[in-house]
């Protein structure tokens, strides 16, 4: 248990740490090359700056990975992705409210976020390692189809809202992205997102030469993904 303990608390430091950096450094592409997820992204700025907003995100996809890592004793990608950066975000925004002064700021979202990965990370692998084998097989055939009915249901359903309230345009395009995601992908979250990030854009500059490149980006990944998914055949086409 020590060494797992230790082993966790390093791998989640420098894991928390290099994700809660990029996702940070990825408010200031193009001038600056990040090492962010693009989901991190939106994710971060569908929360709105609201704190408790970002601790909601949060302890949600805990509880999900905690499911996972008791099942299968894996961690899942919302470790880094999801749960670190919006603690790290949420921290960060409970003593200052300026975006630019907390989580555009890499070494401010290094710094907690190393502290939360490492927390995080030794939580679930000492939950996991503590778990008897009887009892993670009664959560691999339990707490799994609950935690994917949360990802595939109500996750989907929470970021339209969001999309929805945050204006006519950027819900428009939350409704076609997240409809057009969950044909292709079987999961609306993706499309959702894009979709803020785009109607957001076109409500602050209008349909300009950004928005079209973006706008012709997200139909040619759209096109990739349907094709090597088997969509198309599924249609007849």
């Amino acid at each position: 248990m020590i060494g797992i303990i230790i082993k966790s608390l390093i791998i989640g430091a420098l894991g928390g740490g290099a994700i809660a950096a990029g996702a940070a450094r990825m408010f200031h592409t193009p001038k600056y090359q990040s090492m962010g997820a693009f989901r991190t992204l939106g994710e971060l700025n569908a929360c709105q700056g609201d704190p408790v907003a970002h601790y909601s995100f949060g302890f949600g996809f805990l509880f999900n990975a905690a499911a996972a890592v008791v099942a299968s004793g894996a961690l899942t990608q919302d470790v880094f992705h999801r749960i670190v950066p919006n603690f790290a975000a949420g921290t960060l925004l409970f003593k200052n409210k300026n975006p630019e002064e907390t989580i555009q700021d890499p070494v401010k979202m290094m710094i907690i976020g190393a502290v939360f990965g490492a927390v995080v990370v030794t939580f679930l692998n000492t939950l996991a390692s503590a778990i008897p084998e009887s009892l993670s097989i009664i959560a691999k055939e339990i707490l799994s189809p609950a935690s994917s009915m949360m990802m595939k249901t109500v996750m989907p359903i929470i970021f339209w809202l969001a999309a929805l309230d945050a204006g006519k345009t950027t819900g428009i395009w939350g409704t076609l992205l997240g409809g057009s995601a969950q044909m292709i992908m079987g999961n609306a979250v993706p499309g959702i997102v894009l979709g803020i990030l785009i109607g957001q854009t076109i409500e602050e500059n209008g349909y300009n030469k950004p928005v079209k490149v973006m706008f012709s980006i997200v139909i040619i990944m759209f096109v990739i993904i349907a094709y090597f998914r088997g969509f198309f055949a599924k249609l007849g086409l």
